[in-house]
């Protein structure tokens, strides 16, 4: 063992005679475990919200939407062709997308209305893992032939709640574009059958968007048959999904705009990368805070053995012998704060996943429960910092007890 180490354990194990430099010494090692363990775990929340959000995002929206500029897209099966010739692309479907009044329970609501190829829309979204009840095939055929033939429509759980209708209810879609006669615009009106209902978890689209097949979406919007407003990508890698669409843009030339999740929902993320980055900023002040007890700890040290240092200065230690003693007896206090942090930090985070008992109010978070992610990244540079800022916290009062002077210390 290193001759400073030893010295530095020694001082850190031998009863001193004021016993309140070790009490600061306690507080400064549980100040550094607490600092550690809230940014781990603020930390693993945001990674987790992220990822969840990201996922209920991409549950009901494709990777890639690509549109044609000044309108509808009249040959989407050309288009669709084209498209699956480049690498990436697994899946494509086509859509219709619109505003219109939903009437229906006595109660009326605006929503966004989305027509859907039922065969091709399961491959891009998915649908099937968010319906609750129903299914995409029922969208394009009648649940009941001996009923009149009104198209499908499914609908959001809040939605649902809100026109207070069920399975098997008729809803009434009006669109505010129509026909101009001398009485004026007359809304396009249709009339559907609920023959679904989805849970995204997401109050924004369970409570306002409503899917109907392409067919129907057609004669509501008084489109041409084939008219499409874009087509929906799915690719195999969502996180190569803004390169793939730079290759679609520069395959099918002006006229054409590709746009990808990320691009979609960029403030979004953006925003939740600037908050965990200032959970992180704030959350490391407790740790700094815990470095100023390490430096009065090491300062009160100092003083006390000021007649340790000039025997040892006398027997032959350098300066820089006595400032690594110091140094080394502050990096053992913060060491063993950043590694009970560490522990405490990720079994609190087991526990958070695993019961999952905090719960979150859906109508004003997109999740239903706290969302915990452990990035192994996260936690090497929560690690790094508390060590840094321990380590920086060391070098004034190792460099105080370098400079006392022996025949001074050992005169008085």
């Amino acid at each position: 063992m290193r001759f400073e180490l030893f010295v530095s354990l020694r001082y850190l194990k031998a009863k001193r005679k004021q016993g309140f430099i070790s009490i600061i010494s306690l507080i400064s090692v549980a100040g550094v475990m607490v600092g550690v363990m809230a940014l781990i775990v603020v930390m693993a929340v945001m990674a987790g919200f992220s990822d969840g959000l990201r996922d209920k995002i991409l549950g009901i929206n494709s990777h890639i939407v690509v549109q044609q500029l000044g309108g509808e897209i009249s040959d989407p099966e050309a288009l669709t062709a084209t498209l699956k010739t480049i690498p990436g692309v697994t899946a494509i479907t086509p859509y219709l997308y619109t505003q219109a009044m939903i009437t229906g329970g006595g109660e009326g609501v605006g929503a966004v209305l989305r027509g859907i190829n039922p065969q091709s829309a399961g491959k891009v979204l998915n649908l099937d893992r968010i319906l609750k009840k129903g299914s995409i095939a029922a969208l394009s055929a009648p649940t009941d032939p001996t009923h009149r033939h009104n198209p499908g429509i499914i609908i959001g759980k809040e939605l649902s709640r809100q026109l207070q209708v069920i399975m098997g209810d008729k809803l009434r879609l009006l669109s505010a574009a129509g026909p101009l006669t001398p009485m004026g615009i007359i809304p396009q009106t249709t009339t559907c059958e609920v023959v679904g209902i989805f849970d995204t978890g997401m109050y924004e689209y369970d409570s306002s968007l409503a899917y109907v097949s392409m067919a129907t979406a057609r004669r509501f919007l008084d489109l041409p048959d084939g008219a499409a407003h874009g087509l929906e990508l799915r690719v195999s890698d969502i996180y190569q999904a803004n390169a793939i669409a730079h290759q679609i843009e520069k395959k099918l030339g002006l006229g054409y705009v590709a746009r990808d999740w990320m691009l979609m929902n960029k403030n979004l993320f953006s925003a939740l990368q600037l908050e965990k980055t200032a959970m992180f900023i704030i959350l490391a002040l407790i740790v700094l805070v815990a470095a100023f007890n390490i430096v009065s700890t090491l300062i009160m040290v100092v003083m006390e053995k000021g007649k340790e240092i000039a025997i040892l200065k006398s027997m032959g230690a350098t300066s820089r012998h006595i400032m690594r003693i110091f140094i080394y007896e502050g990096l053992i206090i913060g060491l063993t704060g950043t590694t009970l942090g560490v522990g405490g930090g990720l079994g609190l985070c087991e526990i958070l996943s695993r019961y999952q008992f905090i719960k979150l109010p859906s109508d004003v978070y997109p999740l239903s429960t706290l969302p915990v992610k452990i990035l192994p990244m996260d936690v090497t540079l929560v690690a790094a910092a508390a060590v840094l800022i321990t380590l920086l916290a060391t070098l004034y009062p190792s460099w105080q007890a370098s400079r006392v002077d022996p025949a001074e210390a050992l005169r008085y």
